[in-house]
């Protein structure tokens, strides 16, 4: 009896060592890790990266409010640029009207000092900076011409004094062929289309391109009479007049197709 019970309390004793031991070891293998590993039970993990501190951004934009300011930005952008660009374009077209009328006042106020015959005083200084790189020639006889002047109205005056000597023979001309050029002026026989060619008719004509102010006809007119020969100082100075003229004619035609060009 006795030998049966010790039996039953060894067994007993040994079911609670059983249990206890299982409860330990599940108790350690939940709070250990490692010991779970290295059993089997719960299999090794990937190493946790270490955390890196993020930068900390105040009232951050959404991602549609930013995608939709950059076009906005942009756009705005593109219109002061092509306002400002129409600001320079008017700028250089202020400044390019301003630089012409500034060269055609020169040019008009040369032409008058020229046509009374008097000195351009100021006015030559600037004509050679305004026209002098570009039309060299034109200033230079603009110049030249005022410090000679010649009037229309002395070149029409100074005509008619010379009318007898211009229709009538040169100093060369015989008694003989001076009478035979008066006959011959008496009666002219021409179509009615051209202009008639003896020295009245060409005197007259020459002093009515005068009086017109075309004073180059007149000139051409004037070489063709008999006596051209004996008035070379008229000649002279109307060709003095024609010239000026003409260069007049090409400083004002600069200054309204491009403005005053200045010399460097």
């Amino acid at each position: 009896m006795n030998k049966q019970t010790s039996w039953g309390a060894r067994l007993l004793i040994g079911l609670v060592l059983i249990v206890v031991g299982a409860g330990a070891a599940t108790w350690g293998l939940a709070h250990y890790q490692s010991a779970a590993r290295f059993v089997g039970v719960v299999p090794a993990g990937q190493p946790v990266a270490p955390m890196t501190p993020q930068p900390v951004v105040l009232n951050p934009a959404p991602a549609s409010a930013t995608a939709v300011q950059a076009p906005a930005d942009n756009a705005r952008i593109a219109a002061l640029e092509a306002r400002l660009g129409q600001v320079e374009s008017a700028t250089e077209r202020a400044e390019g009207f301003a630089g012409r009328a500034d060269a055609l006042v020169v040019a008009f106020a040369a032409r008058r000092a020229i046509d009374r015959g008097v000195a351009l005083g100021y006015l030559e200084q600037l004509l050679v900076d305004r026209f002098g790189a570009q039309h060299p020639s034109a200033v230079a006889t603009i110049v030249t011409a005022s410090h000679q002047p010649v009037r229309l109205n002395d070149l029409i005056t100074e005509y008619e004094t010379l009318g007898p000597d211009l229709r009538r023979g040169g100093p060369q001309e015989s008694w003989w062929a001076g009478i035979q050029r008066e006959f011959g002026s008496l009666v002219e026989v021409h179509r009615a289309d051209r202009p008639g060619s003896n020295p009245d008719t060409r005197y007259n004509r020459a002093l009515q391109r005068l009086a017109t102010g075309d004073v180059d006809q007149a000139l051409a007119e004037t070489m063709r009479l008999p006596g051209a020969a004996r008035a070379s100082g008229w000649v002279a100075k109307a060709r003095r007049y024609v010239a000026a003229h003409r260069a007049l004619d090409e400083i004002e035609s600069a200054a309204l197709l491009g403005g005053p060009n200045r010399a460097s």
